[in-house]
């Protein structure tokens, strides 16, 4: 019976020591330990739906801090002539930023162990590399410049192993792309900001981390743009800093839903004079975000209610710096990792349209009486691939050469325009890509039905090809 007592006395205490440290872990705050990206009060801030802007970040520095600790705040890029982007790793232990170490160095990559505080560089060369994110996988994404008769000069996104080996361009048009963020689902979000044939707005554009799958994702009112990273909560908003669409000076904190973005914009600061730089949710009911009342200001840390659309109080300021980047140090989710049907052996990518004449019904130039459109016009950045008849349901099947971009118009039976230039599109080597129509709504699924164009061999782009077979041949 002593026996018995004893061990069940056991069983006790070891079932109280196991909920005490369940309640502990439970009660851990990773609210308090943030990682802040600082910069300097008296500098132009950055507009990072432009390439060139955050060049202009002198003197940035990433720190920590513990929000229930004072005087914490810990400079951990003090060897760096100027750091940005800080980006946790899925277990915690790591972070990803963009750094210059000397004053004229251009823009690398780096790593750095937040227990240790040693660093790395992942990035080499002289091209110009930013807004790091950790991908599944062990590898990293982010974008650097790049400069040939392709895309002119563009920020590109790359892929690397954590090393910096295995370098990989996924994205081939001559837009530039930053601020990246890698989504639960596994696909990239990126701000899109088209360079040629003219400089258009910015958008949200998402593809898979291989470069597959390209679409819009969002588009702001007018001429809005983009000031930093979108931040996805864990009940299925995307969350990021849009300004006004005229003169861009306002910028708001906007929520749009994952599921069904294009249609679903809500401003969440509306009624809150001042300006939103960046936001970190936390929970549905408490956001963490950059927020300054005036211009003379500097950027602080402040609560954020999105639910009541209410400011609270400053948690955090430091008044000779501005803060920009907002991340917490704690272990997350990793997101899955998608499988990728490229296949570099294979040198281009096939791509179906079902219908030219489909339109969006929310477009406002969608109209009954506009003309019928019978051709395609392939475009490239210098020349035109070339004209296509489509089929008589309007469809179209095209096998163009892969990591090369062309935008596609759609022209009536006398070879005029009906239908303006879709943004900048590619295809990987293998990819099979389909859509509805031109200026479809991306939120769309197709119907169910064989298109002509599918009953017979793809067009091959360019179509002023003089032998076919021998093209064929030299292109699988």
């Amino acid at each position: 019976m002593i026996k018995r007592t004893l061990i069940l006395s056991e069983i006790i205490l070891v079932g109280l020591a196991c909920t005490i440290s369940v309640s502990c872990s439970k009660n851990t705050s990773y609210d308090n330990k943030l990682i802040l990206t600082e910069a300097p009060g008296n500098i132009h801030l950055p507009d990072y739906s432009s390439g060139a802007s955050w060049h202009n970040l002198p003197g940035a520095k990433i720190s920590s801090i513990d929000l229930e600790r004072p005087g914490s705040q810990k400079t951990l890029t003090k060897d760096f002539y100027s750091a940005c982007f800080p980006e946790i790793s899925y277990d915690g232990k790591s972070m990803l930023f963009a750094a210059q170490h000397k004053e004229n160095d251009p823009w690398q990559i780096w790593e750095m162990n937040l227990k240790t505080l040693e660093y790395r560089q992942i990035t080499s060369g002289t091209e110009e590399c930013t807004d790091p994110a950790y991908l599944p996988g062990e590898r990293i994404v982010f974008s650097r410049l790049t400069v040939n008769d392709t895309v002119k000069s563009a920020y590109c996104l790359f892929t690397c192993n954590a090393d910096g080996s295995g370098l990989r361009q996924i994205t081939f048009s001559p837009d530039d792309n930053l601020a990246t963020t890698v989504l639960k689902d596994g696909r990239l979000l990126t701000v899109k900001n088209q360079l040629l044939p003219v400089q258009g707005g910015p958008m949200l554009s998402v593809m898979r981390p291989d470069g597959t799958k390209a679409d819009k994702f969002y588009t702001g009112p007018g001429n809005s743009i983009y000031l930093n990273r979108a931040h996805e909560t864990d009940d299925g908003r995307i969350i990021f800093a849009e300004s006004d669409s005229e003169s861009r000076t306002r910028f708001r904190l906007v929520s749009i839903s994952y599921n069904t973005p294009l249609h679903t914009r809500t401003d969440l600061t509306s009624s809150i004079p001042g300006d939103f730089y960046n936001v970190l949710p936390l929970r549905p009911d408490k956001y963490l975000v950059s927020y300054r009342k005036s211009d003379s200001d500097r950027f602080a840390l402040y609560e954020f209610n999105p639910e009541k659309g209410s400011l609270g109080p400053a948690v955090f300021n430091d008044t000779d710096y501005h803060i920009l980047d907002i991340v917490r140090v704690k272990p997350y989710e990793r997101p899955k990792k998608l499988p990728s049907e490229v296949d570099m052996q294979v040198k281009t990518g096939l791509l179906l349209c079902q219908d030219i004449n489909f339109k969006d019904p929310f477009l406002p130039d969608n109209s009954t009486a506009m003309r019928k459109a019978l051709k395609i016009e392939v475009l490239g950045v210098d020349t035109t691939y070339g004209v296509v008849d489509v089929e008589k349901d309007g469809s179209f099947q095209l096998k163009v050469m892969a990591d090369k971009p062309f935008r596609i118009r759609t022209l009536d039976k006398d070879g005029n325009v009906v239908g303006s230039p879709c943004s900048w599109l590619w295809l990987r080597p293998n990819e099979r890509r389909g859509c509805i129509g031109c200026h479809e709504n991306p939120e769309l699924a197709p119907e169910n039905i064989v298109s002509l164009a599918v009953k017979k061999s793809p067009v091959i782009i360019p179509v002023h090809i003089t032998d076919v077979k021998e093209k064929l041949v030299e292109l699988e």
